[in-house]
């Protein structure tokens, strides 16, 4: 997807951390099916795994961006990266957070960012589902979401992209993904959330922000899903060893 409006502004960095940060700090205890709070596997994801993520993707240039150490426990995640991107002598920037879990996955897929930037005070303007194509031939299935949020000096908006992955495959839709744990949670390894996040208090045209997390969204998908499926083996032979040593 191209992006005819790039950013000319300084990035917005404590704004977009601030926006990944409410998606689990804004997190409120619900009812999740119990099948969702079933161990997937008996053996974790290694905190460190999702650390070795290319710093480089593409003309992308990323830098860790540090993140509460309480989060990981309140989404049920054992990994998490949280990582700032940008191009073009620093004109555009996205936010990239993934979160990945080897066994329960409660929070993880049962508290989506629409629902938990709303409850962290910002307002839904805008949600679509888009299919983009990749350069391997497949597309990846994603939701794209517009919020505005009222702050001291200005309007922040942010256009956050996100999907989910699974032994390999993407999903844009959750209730797909709780069913394919309902149905065989011994088959599914690793289950992970990605988000990408551009921020801006500018007064910018919404496909501009929309064309630069999509373009991200597009460079890294591959990187990402190779790596997943990299952990899923682990995930595998973990399970393997321990079962063949009557673990």
């Amino acid at each position: 997807m191209a992006n005819d409006n790039t950013n000319r502004g300084p990035a917005v960095v404590p704004l977009i951390a601030a926006s990944l940060l409410m998606f689990a700090l804004g997190l409120t205890h619900r009812a999740l099916p119990a099948r969702l709070l079933t161990p997937l596997s008996t053996t974790p994801i290694d905190p460190a795994a999702l650390e070795r993520f290319p710093l480089q993707i593409g003309d992308w240039i990323g830098e860790d961006v540090p993140l509460d150490e309480t989060i990981p426990r309140k989404i049920d995640a054992e990994a998490c990266l949280n990582r700032r991107y940008t191009r073009r002598l620093g004109s555009e920037s996205v936010s990239l957070f993934m979160a990945a879990s080897g066994t329960t996955v409660g929070h993880l897929v049962g508290h989506p960012p629409e629902v938990c930037n709303v409850l962290s005070g910002s307002t839904l303007v805008d949600r679509h589902t888009v299919k983009l194509s990749l350069n391997n031939g497949m597309e990846l299935p994603c939701l794209v979401l517009h919020f505005s949020h009222a702050g001291l000096l200005d309007s922040v908006k942010n256009t956050v992209l996100y999907y989910y992955v699974a032994d390999g495959q993407y999903y844009d839709d959750r209730s797909l993904l709780q069913l394919r744990i309902r149905r065989g949670p011994s088959m599914v390894h690793c289950v992970a959330q990605v988000q990408i996040v551009a921020s801006s208090t500018e007064t910018r045209p919404v496909d501009s922000m929309t064309g630069i997390v999509s373009e991200f969204a597009v460079d890294s998908a591959s990187a990402i899903v190779e790596m997943f499926q990299r952990i899923e083996e682990n995930q595998r032979s973990g399970q393997s060893r321990k079962t063949s040593e009557g673990i």
